[in-house]
């Protein structure tokens, strides 16, 4: 008979081993993928369709392997970049970064053509290879202090260019690129003529200060002498107002005087007209005689004669022959 202590022992030992082997694969197979990341998965080395997101996932451990692609905002460091002026001085940009991301729906895609490090690929050697054309057109004046700020821009523009050709999924959102270092010599000579154009600036502006201040006061000079012209002019068109005020008073005035006397010369001239009017019609032989003899009975002498009808011419009557002395007898005498 055998052992059986010795026999359970092995078992225990067996079943240890089975356990720390399970175990192994267990943790070989069991993997975390973080918030903002895709998994890729490749076995036998070749690329599955099929990502996973974020979470836990179970793989076949030692056949199957895996990589972690994120698909949120991304910065992409390429440092020390070396760039030959048209000069043929040479200068490094230390740091340029490149902010980035990657769709969810182009991951695959994007791994299957430039691997799991795409940025590499797509970036990096971009980022060599333009500002290398930049630099190799430019003059280091130019590259240093004239058209650095553009520089970024335009490394953004022919970045996104090439991507949108080649990895559709992958934008770039900024570039930002620190200023490159030159030669100390030459730096220090740049720093010179910085500080020179400083000292020129300074004197430009406070040249166009001064300038300004003499155009101001000129200006108001102007605006001075302006007011005073408009304020003699306002003067003088109220003068003249004025006059034309009282010339049209006096013209109603007179208006009005000519207006009332003509309208006196009318009532006149009516009146008399009317009184002509009506003399004329009363004058008539009948209304004389009236009145004659009305005069006659008024008068206190009495003349008897021959003419009592013409006692109102007094003289020799040649028809009668006589003296023409008529005898008066008071009106009391003939009573």
């Amino acid at each position: 008979l055998g052992d059986p202590l010795g026999s359970s022992s092995t078992s225990r030992g067996v079943i240890g081993a089975v356990t720390a082997v399970m175990a192994i694969l267990l943790h070989a197979s069991i993997h975390k993928i973080e918030e903002g990341h895709l998994a890729v998965y490749y076995r036998g080395g070749a690329l599955l369709t099929t990502p996973n997101g974020p979470g836990y996932h179970i793989m076949l451990p030692f056949i199957t392997t895996f990589r972690s692609v994120q698909t949120t905002l991304q910065t992409d460091e390429v440092k020390n970049v070396p760039c030959g002026t048209s000069g043929g001085v040479m200068i490094y940009f230390d740091r340029i970064e490149v902010v980035n991301m990657l769709v969810p729906s182009a991951v695959v895609d994007t791994v299957k053509n430039y691997t799991a490090d795409y940025d590499k690929t797509l970036i990096f050697n971009k980022i060599h290879h333009e500002l290398n054309q930049f630099c190799s057109v430019h003059t280091l004046q130019e590259v240093y202090i004239e058209l650095f700020d553009i520089i970024d821009e335009n490394l953004k523009i022919a970045l996104q260019k090439d991507l949108n050709a080649m990895a559709p999924g992958l934008t770039i959102q900024a570039v930002r690129v620190t200023k490159p270092k030159i030669p100390e010599a030459i730096r220090r000579n740049f720093e010179l003529m910085e500080a020179e154009k400083t000292r020129l600036m300074i004197t430009v502006q406070t040249q166009k200060v001064v300038e300004k201040e003499a155009e101001t006061e000129r200006k108001k000079a102007i605006i001075e002498a302006q007011k005073v012209a408009e304020v003699a002019q306002i003067h003088f068109q109220q003068k003249v107002m004025e006059k034309e005020t009282d010339k049209k008073i006096s013209e109603i005035e007179d208006t009005a005087f000519l207006a009332k006397m003509k309208a006196r010369a009318d009532a006149e001239y009516y009146t008399a007209a009317k009184m002509a009017e009506a003399n004329r019609l009363k004058l008539t032989p009948e209304y004389l005689e009236l009145m004659k003899y009305q005069a006659i009975a008024a008068n206190s002498k009495i003349y008897f004669g021959q003419d009592i009808p013409n006692m109102f011419v007094e003289g020799h009557n040649p028809s009668s022959g006589q003296d023409p002395e008529t005898l008066k007898v008071s009106q009391k005498a003939g009573h």
